[in-house]
């Protein structure tokens, strides 16, 4: 038998880029696990097909779509939440973007554009959402963070950055909000097997993906990140807080990619 405290019956959950890669394998198994899901992009059509995967088999779901960066976008998102389900027990601050670029080549714009989503918009989800959470004494916040956060990666510094910026905020927010019964943890993946990252190598200019980064020599699933996600998201967890787990395959191990030449 399961114990009860691995399941997250009838919790809700948000997950903010919930439509596609591993926020929606994140909402699928919220949902298994017994929660009432929303999930939020900025593109709606995605976001509809998790709902409708999700309702499936009984559960309930709802798609709302939203700009992580925007606070209005923000706080609509956390008030329909409220009006469908009465509370928020579960935040998953996933929404983020990325492209390879040397940083010499990088534009303001570019590397504004990573940390206002990647960042600012964990920030703003969580005060929104944790406002809530604060009056009922209570909550978990999750945030999709990167192994880049954590080691670096060439190309990729407005994307690190942003990581590990997001690394230190899990931190800070865990202290600042352990009183109030609210743990705060962060999921670090690895080279995750996503459409969008796969896109984002190849237009990044490379030859080929590499056929690994890491000791077990593959890339993750989505599900194997999810995983993660719904222990953080139990109460199982309780007595975890500030933490930062790597779901990476093991320790880095550095290949070399071959990069197209410019003409």
């Amino acid at each position: 038998m399961i114990n009860p405290l691995f399941l997250l019956t009838d919790k809700v959950a948000i997950v903010t880029g919930g439509g596609v890669g591993i926020g929606a394998a994140i909402a699928r198994e919220f949902a298994k696990a017994g929660a009432q899901v929303v999930v939020t992009s900025r593109k709606l059509p995605n976001l509809e097909k998790v709902a409708e995967e999700i309702k499936a088999p009984g559960r309930r779901s709802l798609a709302i779509a939203a700009d992580v960066r925007k606070p209005e976008d923000v706080d609509n998102l956390v008030q329909r939440t409220v009006e469908e389900f009465g509370r928020i027990d579960i935040l998953v601050n996933n929404a983020g973007v990325s492209f390879l670029c040397p940083l010499e080549e990088m534009t303001p714009g570019g590397w504004d554009l990573i940390i206002a989503t990647d960042l600012r918009g964990a920030f703003l989800c969580s005060r929104a959402a944790g406002r809530l959470m604060i009056k009922q004494n209570k909550g978990k916040i999750i945030n999709i963070s990167s192994r880049a956060g954590i080691y670096g990666s060439p190309h990729m510094a407005h994307y690190g950055a942003a990581k590990a910026g997001l690394q230190n905020f899990t931190m800070s927010l865990a202290m600042e909000w352990a009183r109030y019964n609210i743990n705060v943890n962060c999921v670090a993946p690895g080279p995750t097997s996503t459409e969008a990252w796969i896109a984002n190598i190849k237009a990044g200019g490379y030859t080929e993906v590499p056929p690994a980064w890491n000791a077990q020599m593959r890339w993750a699933q989505p599900e194997e990140i999810a995983y993660a996600v719904v222990f953080l998201a139990s109460e199982a967890a309780n007595f975890i807080t500030g933490q930062t787990l790597a779901v990476d395959g093991g320790p880095y191990v550095p290949t070399r990619m071959g990069r197209a030449a410019s003409t």
